[in-house]
């Protein structure tokens, strides 16, 4: 998360810069291609090193799912981790949940993670999982050390690692690669002439790859539902969407992709305000003052402004569920059966 005012304006500034540069074929990415070769000769020369053991990495000793992406920015990760989550409770297992705790600022990792934690020490999605799963959830940069915490204390059969794709300390035995149907990979050029942070034919190495937000050609789709909006100081309070049409609405959201939380409103028949907000903003006071009610932001925004609301009734928050077709939950729960019976 950015640290200061000033870096998190400057952010916001750029989201519609950067976009145009990865995602609508701007000239100027030609220019930064040769940085671009060298990221990805980089990322390739480290994940080969992994491969051969001339870096450390270690399994563990249950079976480990990564849910990543190859490009920076949202692609619905966090929903589907929930569904995977709540899917294999029902099923009996009692998985636990690793992240990496971005924006938190406790002293030492990793950290267990309360439903009623604070997401400046935890993280915002560190705190929204702990609160949606009811699962053991652990964050810390090192996944490693905090697969092995979370494996000392919370009896988990199963870990599931939301994003880390790329933290090759952590060994997995299923890669879930989740792609935005809308954004693809972008120009399919590394950082920083495009979005991605590892070469795009990485994919064709993962098992199980998603695309959300739509149909694709390169993954099985995962839909992301919108729910009934909720009163933030007050989560007895429901109303839904269409309640909101006929007026203006301020819309919040500090995620990877805040078009896509635009998006969804826009379809429901809303006339919105966008406010656009740095992933993993960190919301002061005189934001919330300058938004003109009724104001909708992401669940993941209001984990942080639920500690600013005060009084107020005019924040609502919509919930995101993810809903996988058919397809997926088939190969998902086959590949989970593979991994059980080669842990045996």
């Amino acid at each position: 998360m950015l640290g200061s005012t000033a870096s998190s304006s400057a952010t916001w500034r750029m989201l519609p810069q950067l976009h145009e540069l990865w995602y609508g074929g701007h000239w100027s990415a030609q220019l930064l291609r040769p940085l671009a070769q060298l990221y990805c000769a980089t990322v390739r020369v480290r994940r080969w090193a992994y491969a051969r053991g001339w870096l450390p990495s270690e399994r563990l000793p249950v079976p480990t799912i990564i849910v990543g992406n190859l490009s920076v920015g949202g692609t619905g990760k966090t929903p589907l981790v929930i569904w995977l989550a709540q899917a294999l409770q029902q099923r009996g297992h009692r998985p636990g949940i690793l992240l990496r705790g971005y924006g938190g600022r406790a002293k030492s990792w990793p950290q267990w993670v309360p439903p009623e934690g604070n997401p400046d020490q935890f993280g915002d999605e560190a705190v929204l999982l702990a609160q949606r799963t009811g699962c053991p959830v652990v964050a810390g940069p090192d996944r490693l050390a905090a697969g092995r915490l979370l494996l000392q204390g919370g009896h988990c059969d199963l870990i599931l690692c939301d994003d880390g794709l790329q933290h090759y300390r952590l060994q997995r035995d299923l890669e879930i690669l989740v792609t935005d149907a809308q954004r693809g990979l972008g120009n399919g050029y590394c950082l920083p002439a495009g979005p991605l942070r590892e070469p795009p034919d990485r994919a064709e190495e993962i098992a199980l790859r998603v695309c959300t937000g739509g149909p694709c050609t390169w993954g099985v789709p995962v839909d992301l539902q919108a729910g009934a909006p909720i009163q933030l100081n007050d989560v007895r309070q429901t109303r839904p969407l269409a309640q909101f049409r006929g007026q203006r609405v301020t819309a919040v959201a500090g995620i990877g992709h805040p078009q896509r939380f635009f998006r969804t409103l826009r379809q429901a028949g809303l006339q919105i305000e966008p406010r656009p907000y740095p992933d993993h903003h960190r919301f002061r006071s005189q934001d919330l003052a300058a938004w003109q009610p009724p104001v909708l932001m992401t669940e993941k925004d209001a984990v942080k402004c639920r500690l600013l609301v005060g009084d107020r009734n005019d924040l609502w928050y919509v919930p995101v569920s993810a809903v996988p077709s058919p397809a997926f939950v088939e190969r998902f729960f086959s590949e989970l059966d593979r991994l059980k019976h080669d842990k045996q």
